[in-house]
C-alpha cells in the first residue's frame, strides 16, 4: 500500500503539479497585471473595514482568520522542517516563489467564489470552487468530483495530519500519550464543529491573531539573538536553491529537483493558493467594499502572511539554531522544537507544543468548515448526513493522533494534489471573468468610488448568479 501511495505522490508532484502551479501562477500574475506587486498596499487597506458583515455572512476579517486558521498549522512548523530535511535550504526559496505567484492565483479563486456564492437553507452564504464550477462553467459533475476530493482531503486526511503533529508535539514536550491527546482533541473539536460556521469563525477570529503575534515575536527574538547570521542564512538558501552548494559533487540536477519539489509541495500545503480550499471561507463573507474582487485582495494577504511571514519565522528559528542536519531522521515538529529550545532553553519545546496545538487545532475546525460547505453542495443540507460526517471527522482526528507521520503526509499530498489539479483547470477556464472583476473593481477605485458590483451591468454573468445578492443596494 505504501509503495502505491508513494508512486502516485511522485507522479503528481514530480511532474504534473510542478508545471501547473508555476504555470497558473505566472498566467494570472500576467493577466492581472502583476496585481500582487502593484496593489500590495491595497491588500492592507481593504482590511480597514473588514469587521463589517450582515445576517447572511461573516466579516472579511473572520473569513481571513478562518482561512488563516486552515493555512497556519502543521505546514508552518512541521511542514517547513520536512521541506528543509528532504529538500535542503533551497526548498525555502521555492516556497517563497510559489507563494508570490500563488497570491495572484488566490485572488482569482477567491473572487470567483464570492461572485458565485449562494445561500443555504438557513440563509447563510455558501460557495467555493464546486459552486463556481457548477454555475460558471455549467459543469456540476466537475464540482461533485472536486467536492469529494476536498471532503477526503480537508474533512478527513488533513485533520489526521494536524492531529498527528499535535500528538507528537505533546509527547515530546510533556510525555503525554497519543491516545490521551487524541481523546482531548476529539472532545474539543466536537464542541466547536457542532456549533456551526459562525462558531468556527468566532473561534478563529480570537485565536489566530493572538497565536500568530506570539509566534512571530519569539521568532524575532531568535533573529535578534543571531542577527549576524542573517546574511549567511539568506545566502545559503539562494545558493542551495540553484545547486551552487552541491555543484562540485555531481548531484546538481538531483539537488535542485529535490529542493523544488519539496519546496513547492510544502509551500502549497501551507499557503493553499490554487488548491481551492480558502475560497470556501471567502465565499462565506459579506465583502466590503461590496465587490467580489475585495475578497480576492483579502485572500492574497492570507497567502503572504502564511508563507512569507510565518513560514519564514520557522525557517529562521531552524537555520539559526544549528540543529538542522540534511536528511536527518529528526524532522517535522520535533526538529522545530529542538531548534527553538537550543535558542531559548527547555521552555522552547513547551512553547512550540502549545503553539502547534493552537495552530493545528484551529486548522482542524477550519478544515471541517470547508468540508461541510462541500457536503452541503452534494447533499443540499441533509441533516442526518451532516451529523454522521461530523462523527467520521472526529474518528479521523483520533486516527491521526495514533498514526505514523510519513504515511499521513503522503495521503495528504495526494488528496491535495488531486484537488489542486481540478481547481486550477477551472479557474483558468474562467480567467476572463476574473479579469472582468479586477478591471471593474479597479476602474471604480481609480475614479474615487467605493467599488460596488452590480451583475446587471454584465448580462453574460447575470443569469448565472444569485440575483438577490448582487443586484440589491449594498449595505453601507
Amino acid at each position: 500500500m505504501t509503495s502505491q501511495l508513494n508512486f502516485l505522490n511522485d507522479l503528481l508532484w514530480g511532474s504534473v503539479l510542478i508545471y501547473l502551479l508555476i504555470g497558473v501562477g505566472l498566467f494570472f500574475t500576467y493577466r492581472l497585471g502583476f496585481i500582487q506587486f502593484r496593489h500590495f498596499r491595497h491588500m492592507f487597506q481593504v482590511m480597514k473595514n473588514s469587521r463589517k458583515s450582515d445576517a447572511a455572512g461573516i466579516s472579511s476579517f473572520q473569513a481571513l482568520c478562518t482561512s488563516l486558521a486552515a493555512r497556519v498549522g502543521t505546514g508552518n512548523m512541521a511542514g517547513v522542517a520536512v521541506a528543509l530535511t528532504l529538500g535542503g535550504p533551497g526548498a525555502i526559496f521555492w516556497m517563497w516563489l510559489i507563494a508570490m505567484l500563488g497570491m495572484a492565483t488566490a485572488f482569482a479563486e477567491s473572487a470567483l467564489a464570492q461572485l458565485y456564492k449562494t445561500r443555504d437553507d438557513e440563509g447563510n452564504y455558501r460557495g467555493g470552487p464546486a459552486y463556481y464550477m457548477e454555475k460558471g462553467l455549467g459543469m456540476r459533475w466537475m464540482g461533485v468530483v472536486f467536492s469529494i476530493f476536498l471532503i477526503i482531503a480537508f474533512g478527513l486526511v488533513f485533520n489526521a495530519v494536524q492531529a498527528n503533529s499535535i500528538a507528537k508535539a505533546m509527547n515530546v514536550a510533556f510525555g503525554w500519550q497519543p491516545l490521551v491527546v487524541g481523546m482531548v482533541l476529539v472532545a474539543l473539536t466536537g464542541f466547536i464543529i457542532f456549533g456551526g460556521m459562525r462558531t468556527i469563525a468566532r473561534t478563529a477570529e480570537i485565536l489566530v491573531p493572538a497565536m500568530a503575534i506570539c509566534y512571530l515575536t519569539l521568532a524575532l527574538v531568535v533573529v535578534a539573538m543571531n542577527i549576524e547570521q542573517v546574511p549567511s542564512v539568506l545566502a545559503l538558501i539562494f545558493r542551495s536553491a540553484f545547486g551552487l552548494e552541491e555543484a562540485a559533487s555531481g548531484a546538481l540536477g538531483y539537488t535542485i529537483a529535490q529542493g523544488m519539489i519539496n519546496g513547492l509541495k510544502r509551500g502549497l500545503f501551507s499557503n493553499e493558493a490554487g488548491m481551492g480550499s480558502a475560497p470556501n471561507a471567502a465565499a462565506s463573507a459579506t465583502p466590503y467594499p461590496p465587490h467580489p474582487a475585495s475578497q480576492g485582495y483579502v485572500q492574497m494577504l492570507g497567502v503572504f502572511t502564511d508563507t512569507i511571514v510565518i513560514c519564514s519565522a520557522t525557517v529562521a528559528i531552524i537555520l539559526m539554531s544549528g540543529e538542522y542536519v540534511p536528511h536527518s531522521e529528526v524532522t517535522g515538529i520535533e526538529l522545530t522544537q529542538r531548534a527553538l529550545s537550543s535558542q531559548v532553553g527547555d521552555w522552547g519545546e513547551v512553547f512550540i507544543a502549545i503553539a502547534i496545538f493552537l495552530f493545528a487545532f484551529t486548522s482542524l475546525v477550519a478544515n471541517y468548515s470547508y468540508a461541510e460547505t462541500n457536503l452541503i453542495f452534494l447533499e443540499h443540507n441533509h441533516k442526518a448526513g451532516l451529523a454522521i460526517f461530523r462523527l467520521v471527522v472526529l474518528g479521523m482526528v483520533m486516527f491521526g493522533a495514533l498514526a505514523e507521520l510519513p504515511t499521513v503526509w503522503t495521503m495528504a499530498d495526494i488528496s491535495m494534489g488531486m484537488m489542486a489539479i481540478i481547481n486550477l483547470i477551472a479557474i483558468v477556464l474562467m480567467s476572463g471573468t476574473v479579469v472582468k472583476l479586477a478591471r471593474d473593481y479597479n476602474t471604480q477605485l481609480s475614479l474615487g468610488k467605493l467599488p460596488t458590483f452590480d451583475s446587471r451591468q454584465y448580462p453574460e454573468l447575470h443569469a448565472q448568479l444569485d440575483e438577490e445578492i448582487w443586484t440589491r443596494s449594498p449595505e453601507r
